[in-house]
């Protein structure tokens, strides 16, 4: 693991992973992240935060709805006791964004740190989100850099975003993974199994209540 921007000038006793995300569905691929989060920054525990109405990525209504994309995150977690579930973003009214939802955990639970787990994609493109430097006040940025990937490019930007936002950025290893909700979705509506990429309660919520086109 390598650690950059670490903070050393605040005492937790509790630290706490994010994961943000639609979940349109929620598959084996975020649960992996979770869990390597969980292991290598050594996380009391991850929060599952299921996105209402993410600015960069609207909602398909013709898909999930919102309390079934709810349901099928709390399926796929009940077996991991190390994480849980926050429903808020779901009930706020407009646009949810991610300094908003930072700021209300960080208030609610001033012990805890927390740790924003994202892909190397979401960091280089860090600069274009809503109030970077209040983000990184009150989290830690959790890194998934993959194989392949250049890491002179990813450490240039690392020290880029400590020195504009006193970001402190966390990386951690992952193995390739190359599974995404969007093909999910393509392999429903053509009616191809999604056996292997979803826990199984998932996959026959899925096709209990013909969700994606089954």
């Amino acid at each position: 693991m390598e650690d950059q921007g670490m903070r050393l000038d605040q005492n937790y006793s509790n630290r706490k992973g994010i994961m943000g995300g639609t979940f349109a569905p929620i598959h084996n691929g975020h649960l992996a992240l979770a869990m390597c989060a969980y292991r290598q920054f050594h996380l009391d525990s991850v929060l599952f935060l299921p996105a209402g109405n993410p600015p960069h990525k609207q909602i398909r209504r013709d898909g999930a709805s919102d309390r079934q994309r709810l349901d099928m995150v709390k399926l796929a977690i009940r077996d991991y006791p190390q994480f849980s579930l926050d429903a808020e973003e779901m009930k706020r009214d407009g646009l949810s964004y991610t300094k908003d939802t930072l700021i209300r955990l960080s208030r609610g639970e001033p012990d805890t740190e927390f740790y924003f787990i994202i892909g190397a994609d979401s960091l280089m493109a860090f600069d274009t989100w809503y109030h970077p430097e209040i983000i990184c006040e009150h989290c830690r940025l959790a890194v998934a850099v993959r194989d392949g990937l250049d890491m002179g490019v990813i450490r240039q930007k690392v020290c880029e975003l400590q020195k504009k936002y006193n970001a402190s950025v966390c990386i951690m290893n992952m193995p390739e993974i190359n599974l995404s909700s969007t093909e999910l979705r393509k392999r429903c509506r053509e009616h191809q199994s999604i056996q292997a990429y979803v826990p199984e309660a998932v996959r026959s919520y899925i096709e209990n209540h013909r969700i994606y086109g089954i």
